[in-house]
């Protein structure tokens, strides 16, 4: 592992990293699938010179600079129509995922549970993982820490020095273990009552997915996703010190390859004729269930974020019955049934997380140019 550092939420370009994470963290790999099953081109998609956002139209290309924006994939009916890489982007370059990588960990959740690795959603986690007792996982049912509704004490500011999403840093560049750090967390509501956006849950899953299966999650992932699939190119998750994937966010792969996450969402679980997620967990991953579920409740680093959530996905207001997968820096993976379009944006904002604000952040106003897109098709 090299001896860089990342230096994140400074203001400082992040396409140069983001592109090549195996430099600063160590990685397991995955594996192209033995039978790579590439996305067919179908008719090719106009971007649209403008967008409307806060009262204004926008312009297209200059909001894909200004949000540093590596890879911008469309595809449709599954078949690609648009794709354009920019900055270290590339199509056979694996990015980084930040907490994208939730939603493929939630889809490993469900299948699990098909398989009888785990008998319900209802389970508390320590179940399966009686080292958490004591910590604030103690009790805590599957169900709650997929919907961020854990009731742990956290904070996800990432503009605040202090906050545990910033604590977790070090963590990952090697100094401590996940595992202990998530032990350390300690309650503060009762879960279930308040979706408070917390990195720390997805961890748990993943160590609840390695325990139940025997294996590493990389190894569940490869036989589960990436091969049935048709993963087109090498990706890898990285690890901490004691070699335990990054659940939370560090999933690193190439646009077409996160695009097929949501094409397999899109078509309720199945793929080229096979059942690989149960259609009542797409369904019930993609939908807010309860009121401190839905848009305008969830709360984020201290903020109240524009989106509903669910089993890991999040759930954008309107009545298109949209969901996306969306994490740090402005990576989406946006599905649009109707449209029956998945758009990826993968991205390096280097404003993302100097301040608290849509200003910087600008995932409101993403999901207005990708909505943008998908009014021309």
């Amino acid at each position: 592992m090299s001896t860089e550092q990342l230096n994140l939420f400074s203001g400082e370009p992040q396409h140069d990293q983001f592109c090549r994470m195996d430099a600063f963290y160590p990685v397991r790999r995955l594996s192209a699938a033995a039978k790579p099953q590439p996305f067919p081109v179908g008719q090719t998609l106009k971007l649209p010179e403008h967008y409307r956002f806060g009262g204004a139209n926008r312009d297209s290309m200059s909001f894909l600079e200004e949000t540093d924006t590596s890879a911008l994939l469309a595809v449709v009916d599954g078949k690609v129509c648009f794709e354009e890489y920019y900055l270290t982007g590339g199509p056979e370059v694996p990015w980084t995922s930040w907490s994208v990588a939730k939603s493929f960990v939630s889809a490993l959740v469900g299948i699990a549970i098909e398989e009888g690795l785990i008998t319900s959603v209802e389970d508390p986690i320590d179940q399966y993982l009686p080292g958490i007792k004591g910590s604030a996982y103690e009790g805590v049912s599957i169900r709650n820490a997929l919907q961020m509704s854990s009731g742990a004490d956290w904070n996800e500011d990432y503009s605040d020095p202090d906050s545990d999403s910033n604590r977790l840093q070090p963590v990952m560049a090697g100094q401590g273990s996940l595992s202990e750090f998530v032990r350390g967390i300690k309650p503060a509501v009762d879960p279930g009552t308040r979706c408070q956006y917390n990195s720390a849950d997805t961890q748990v899953l993943g160590l609840l997915l390695a325990a139940v299966k025997g294996t590493t999650l990389s190894e569940y992932m490869q036989q589960k996703l990436c091969e049935p699939l048709g993963f087109e190119h090498p990706g890898y998750w990285l690890l901490d010190a004691e070699g335990v994937e990054m659940a939370l966010g560090g999933l690193n792969l190439t646009a077409r390859d996160y695009a097929r996450i949501g094409e397999l969402y899109r078509n309720n679980g199945r793929w080229a004729g096979q059942q690989l997620v149960p259609e009542s967990w797409v369904s019930s991953s993609i939908r807010s269930d309860a009121p401190h579920l839905e848009q305008g409740r969830v709360i984020v680093g201290g903020h109240v974020f524009p989106m509903g959530y669910g089993y890991q996905w999040w759930v954008p207001a309107g009545s298109a019955q949209e969901f996306s997968a969306v994490g740090i820096y402005n990576q989406f993976v946006f599905v649009n049934p109707k449209k029956r379009s998945v758009i990826v944006k993968l991205s390096a904002n280097r404003a993302y997380g100097t301040s608290p604000d849509e200003r910087t952040n600008r995932e409101e106003e993403t999901v207005a140019f990708l909505r943008a897109i998908n009014d021309g098709i």
